[in-house]
């Protein structure tokens, strides 16, 4: 058998389908459920961070002299200087209005808490995709792409840690989905 045959026998082989055993499919399925737990853990911290950091000015996005406990607005800065594109005139409109600074802080708190407690998940993905869509919208379009920047892939992420329950596994979710009200209203999950 020359070289070539012999190449060309062992790429077949491994193409060739092998029985997946109950065991490998748990593994998958378990490695699949920690994967995502960890992906919900982990936007939970990126938005109670940004919580974290408007409100005390921790120095990281927010300097200390411009936190919302001293008086800084948490939507001024980012909605007078950082919006662009076909928006940029309402989201400078509503820069540094009470109303938008609560709105923003008390989701970007709610979100956040839920995410990483794995309660109210649905509710929690689907108002913090809504959230992301909006900042997407205030940079259009974005500086390194076309359409797509990370807004809206955090968004998708969302909405598969939303359908595939995520906050089950490492969360509250389990517990939180037996409660009569998430029983009788299942979007509550």
């Amino acid at each position: 058998m020359d070289m070539m045959t012999a190449m060309i026998e062992r790429n077949t082989a491994a193409e060739t389908p092998v029985a997946e055993t109950s065991q490998d499919q748990n593994l998958r399925t378990r490695a699949a459920r920690w994967l995502l737990a960890g992906l919900r853990l982990a936007l939970g911290w990126v938005f109670l961070w940004a919580f974290l950091d408007k409100v005390f000015g921790l120095g990281f996005a927010t300097e200390t002299k411009n936190a919302w406990i001293n008086g800084g607005s948490p939507t001024k800065g980012f909605l007078s200087f950082g919006a662009a594109g076909p928006f940029q005139g309402f989201y400078n409109s509503i820069a540094g209005a009470a109303w938008a600074d609560w709105l923003f802080m008390i989701g970007l708190a709610a979100i956040g808490t839920a995410l990483l407690l794995g309660i109210g998940v649905r509710v929690a993905a689907a108002t913090g995709g809504l959230l992301l869509v909006l900042m997407w919208t205030a940079v259009l379009p974005p500086e390194n792409n076309p359409f797509m920047d990370d807004h809206l892939v955090y968004a998708g992420v969302l909405a598969l840690i939303a359908v595939t329950n995520a906050g089950d596994t490492w969360g509250l979710g389990r517990t939180w989905a037996r409660l009569p009200i998430v029983k009788r209203f299942g979007w509550l999950r």
